[in-house]
């Protein structure tokens, strides 16, 4: 099974070398790496260059954003999983693509695991510890939803979804959540472990007016797929409390 990663980047020279390194060091074999830069000026670019491999494919230019930037990396995509590495997020170890690639033998339409956000100051602080656990139908009407950077897909399920709509500026990854998981027959396994960590400071948190742009995406979206409404939207900002508390 050839797995896919897709990470879109502007900007980062920071951060991508971590990201890229992430998925190199991977102990599983067949692995394509496709990057996605916005067209940075800041030595981004050139610092993805110097990490080329035959694995990697690289495309720069402008976009509309990231979920345009994402669908671009999905329509290059050949491999028959894709997931996400974001340019400062990386892989929690280099056994992760393995688990993943053992999860969907089972025959899974989407494998995900738990999630480590960590201080942008400070890498080694673990800040929230999002434990994902086991999907179920009806926790979709009460907020929960798998961590995004943690999803891996099948090709094939990310395509007849349609993609992310770039309608959305923050929500769009939630959006295409409800759109595969509300679908009946949708078998989505979860690993019991971190598989990810992310950097604090992403755009649905940068500013109040941030956080309110996404709260009323997040109930525009609930409403299109008949899951809830505000009272889903209350308890999906609840359920990140506990989140902060009990971190490994």
């Amino acid at each position: 099974m050839k797995i896919t990663i897709v990470t879109c980047v502007f900007n980062r020279v920071a951060t991508i070398a971590g990201a890229m390194d992430s998925v190199r060091v991977q102990t599983y074999p067949n692995i394509e790496h496709i990057v996605i830069d916005g067209g940075s000026t800041d030595g981004t670019l050139q610092m993805i260059q110097d990490r080329a491999h035959a694995g990697l494919q690289v495309r720069s230019g402008p976009d509309r954003g990231i979920y345009d930037a994402l669908n671009k990396g999905v329509e290059l995509a050949t491999g028959e999983v894709i997931g996400l590495v974001h340019s400062d997020d990386w892989l929690a170890h280099d056994g992760v693509i393995a688990q993943v690639a053992a999860a969907f033998r089972g025959g899974a339409h989407a494998v995900y695991g738990d999630l480590h956000y960590v201080s942008a100051l400070d890498p080694g602080k673990v800040v929230r510890h999002w434990k994902a656990g086991v999907f179920r139908r009806t926790a979709l009407r009460w907020g929960w939803m798998p961590p995004h950077p943690t999803l891996f897909v099948r090709r094939t399920d990310l395509i007849a979804a349609g993609g992310y709509d770039i309608h959305y500026r923050i929500s769009a990854d939630y959006d295409l959540v409800l759109k595969m998981f509300t679908r009946p027959g949708f078998c989505a396994t979860y690993i019991p472990d971190v598989l990810v960590k992310m950097r604090l400071g992403g755009v649905s948190n940068g500013s109040l007016r941030q956080v309110l742009r996404k709260s009323s995406e997040d109930y525009r979206i609930l409403r299109a797929h008949g899951v809830g409404g505000w009272l889903s939207l209350v308890a999906k900002n609840i359920r990140k409390l506990s989140q902060f508390r009990g971190r490994p």
